[in-house]
């Protein structure tokens, strides 16, 4: 186990671009889908948080590294060991899985990490992958974590690749019932797996507020809302890729603890764990249509606004062209007796009319006339 060596995967996502100084640690394996890896491995105990051994439910010794704690656990009849490792190198992993026996596929997961939420069985070890999650308040963002949970005969091995959730809560919740505890391995998994639903509701409630706060921008005409609808709406497709599974693995366990005659009242728990889980899985469905529904009308509105200026515009447009028609209107009438009297004003001797009793009349008539016939033609065409 010690030779092998994971298959080389395309990268999900890349880090990204930084303009500082490059961290003295390589990124996590959530975030590039790379191994940790580098010329010198830190010691396995460097990532275990904590490990311990268990009997009837209490804790019985505390070994210091992984090694102790699997040696111990093969020479304690009736124990079960729960081991935490926190982001180990893949070195590390490899320890552990060769410790264990885990199935190299399992390992290769573990590894690389970026997992989707699953559950496989590899003979008598069980392999969870969970997608933790919590709400950022700052900057209004949802944080995804991920956690891949290794359950045997009488082990638990933890590895979790983000700071959320707390499993140091969920250990002293089963420490502090010794009942609970003491019905075996199946019994730590369902309160890990307790603990990351339960680490749902934050988030419910934080979604919840931010999509009342779009609501609200929406109808008060917020320039800047669609961007906001459409941030939102990819953490809630992300949250939704994080919680559906769930359902297929709370089943998928259920079934296995029937087939395998696992403890009934774990059934229980596990089946008011998926009670959960489906409350959580029809609301972040709920967000998404509402998220759908308000960028909809958010783009009503949008066009609405838009048809509303150039409502306005044209009436604007209109009322200026009816001005300018009243003004050339005038502007007409007025120059038909100007035209007339420049005419008969260039005083040339060979003129009609001119030495005439009646020119100074007629000259006058002929421009009201002129006037009168183009302000008629003018009313009649709405002009005037």
């Amino acid at each position: 186990m010690s030779s092998w060596r994971p298959r080389a995967l395309t990268p999900f996502r890349r880090p990204k671009r930084k303009t500082e100084a490059p961290p003295a640690e390589p990124p996590a394996p959530e975030v590039s889908m790379e191994s940790r890896s580098g010329p010198t491995m830190a010691p396995v105990e460097d990532s275990l948080i904590d490990a311990a051994i268990y009997r009837d439910g209490r804790r019985i010794e505390s070994p210091q590294t992984l090694a102790a704690t699997y040696e111990r656990l093969r020479e304690l009849p009736d124990t079960i060991a729960w081991l935490g490792l926190y982001r180990p190198a893949e070195a590390q992993i490899l320890a552990a899985g060769e410790q264990f026996g885990l199935h190299e596929l399992a390992i290769e997961d573990a590894i690389v990490a970026h997992q989707r939420p699953k559950l496989e069985r590899y003979d008598d070890t069980l392999f969870v992958v969970l997608r933790p999650a919590r709400y950022k308040d700052a900057p209004e963002e949802v944080e995804f974590g991920e956690i891949h949970v290794f359950v045997g005969p009488n082990f638990v091995l933890t590895i979790r690749h983000s700071q959320a959730p707390d499993l140091a809560a969920v250990r002293r919740r089963m420490e502090g019932d010794p009942e609970l505890l003491a019905r075996g391995p199946e019994a730590v998994l369902y309160a890990i797996v307790d603990g990351v639903v339960d680490g749902y509701a934050p988030v419910i409630a934080g979604l919840q507020k931010d999509i009342d706060e779009i609501e609200t921008e929406v109808f008060g005409g917020a320039p800047r809302v669609s961007r906001r609808i459409y941030e939102l709406s990819q953490e809630v497709i992300e949250f939704q890729r994080a919680t559906r599974p769930l359902l297929g693995i709370l089943d998928g366990l259920v079934a296995g603890f029937e087939n395998y005659g696992r403890d009934e009242e774990l059934r229980r728990y596990l089946r008011d764990v998926a009670d959960h889980v489906t409350t959580v899985v029809e609301r972040v469905d709920g967000f998404r249509h509402m998220l759908t529904d308000i960028l909809t009308v958010n783009t009503t509105l949008v066009n609405q606004a838009q048809n509303e200026e150039m409502r306005k515009l044209t009436e604007a447009s209109y009322s200026q062209n009816e001005e300018i028609k009243r003004v050339s209107a005038w502007a007409a009438i007025l120059f038909a007796p100007t035209l007339i009297g420049t005419v008969y004003g260039m005083n040339f001797d060979h003129m009609p009319e001119l030495h005439w009793l009646l020119g100074y009349p007629f000259a006058l008539g002929l421009m009201v006339l002129t006037s009168a016939t183009l302000y008629l033609l003018f009313r009649r065409r709405h002009w005037l």
